[in-house]
Parts: structure tokens; C-alpha cells; sequence
């Protein structure tokens, strides 16, 4: 299969099922925006391969199943109103994500204030993929009465509290430090 097939070089692009749209359209900027934020988890994950803790594994393989499912819910936006999605994101996978927080979250110190993206190089790349969740979500906003699965917004929405406790959780990990948003500027 190659790479190029030239069918996106006038500004427009397939949708699943074969309809042509602009690559202006909402769902494209949709659904490339969790392509984005995907890449992103995969850079975070990059940067914790020369750091150790007791449980990095299952955390790596966490956010592994994360990227998948979001890949999933990217083709879940792609796919055309009255179509057949090929896999259905279910309430079960918001379901993890919570899970996933509250356990995480009762390892962290609670927040007294609100925090800058820093720390450790995985933590600020997690910070970087919630804000561009949060922009995912607001592009899927845009087509939400053609969305074959509600829940798409939904999850898009816990993603993004999800990635925030991911990276805070990183940098207890690791040892990095979390700087307050400072009130004398």
C-alpha cells in the first residue's frame, strides 16, 4: 500500500465510507485533532523510557489502551451520520478513565492551587495533549447533531481531566515539580 494517493491534493478527503469532504470540515478538524493529541501522548510516553518506578509499566500501558481507544473515537468521527461504526465506543471505556483518575488522584497531594503546565518533559507533553483534547472536543461540539455516538463528547471531556491527573501523576513519579500559577504578576 503506498503512502500517497494524490485523491487529497485539490483540498478535499475521504471520510470512512468514501464521502468527499473538504479538509475544512469539521469532522476532519475533528478527528485530526485526536490524531494530534495522539501523537502527543506518544511523545510524553517517549520521554519516560530513561525513568524507572515501581508501576511505570502498567502507567506506559494505560495510556497505550488510551491512544487506541482515542484512534478508535477519531474513526468514530470520521464516519458519516446513519453509518455503521466499525467499533462503538461504550460508557464502559468513560467508565476506565474515571477509574483511572480517582485512583491516581488519591496518590496526589490535593491542589491549593491552580498549577502551570511544568515539571517533568512527559508531564508538560500530557498537559500539551489535554489542551489539545480540549480542542478536539470543541471541534467535535460543531458536529455533535451528526454524530452516530453521543458519548464521543463525553469521552473527549474525560480525556482531558484524565490527561491533567496523568501528568500530575508523572511528576510525583518522577520527581518533578509542579509550579502554582504565581499571583504577583
Amino acid at each position: 500500500m503506498k503512502i500517497y494517493t494524490r485523491s487529497g491534493d485539490k483540498g478535499d478527503t475521504s471520510l470512512i465510507y468514501g464521502d468527499r469532504v473538504p479538509k475544512s470540515d469539521a469532522r476532519v478538524d475533528a478527528y485530526g485533532t485526536c490524531d494530534e493529541a495522539n501523537s502527543m501522548i506518544g511523545l510524553s510516553l517517549s520521554y519516560l523510557r530513561r525513568e524507572d518506578w515501581p508501576e511505570k509499566q502498567a502507567f506506559c500501558d494505560t495510556m497505550q489502551r488510551v491512544q487506541t481507544i482515542l484512534f478508535h473515537v477519531g474513526a468514530e468521527l470520521a464516519t458519516p451520520q446513519g453509518k455503521e461504526v466499525k467499533w462503538q465506543l461504550t460508557q464502559g471505556h468513560i467508565d476506565e478513565l474515571e477509574k483511572q483518575i480517582d485512583s491516581w488522584d488519591q496518590e496526589l497531594e490535593a491542589l491549593q492551587n491552580f498549577i502551570l503546565p511544568s515539571g517533568h518533559e512527559a508531564s508538560a507533553a500530557l498537559h500539551t495533549a489535554r489542551t489539545i483534547v480540549r480542542r478536539a472536543e470543541r471541534s467535535a461540539v460543531v458536529v455533535k447533531d451528526e454524530l452516530n455516538n453521543p458519548l464521543v463528547l463525553t469521552y473527549l471531556n474525560r480525556l482531558s481531566d484524565f490527561l491533567f491527573v496523568a501528568a500530575r501523576f508523572v511528576n510525583k513519579m518522577t520527581g518533578g515539580k509542579e509550579m502554582p500559577l504565581r499571583a504577583d504578576v
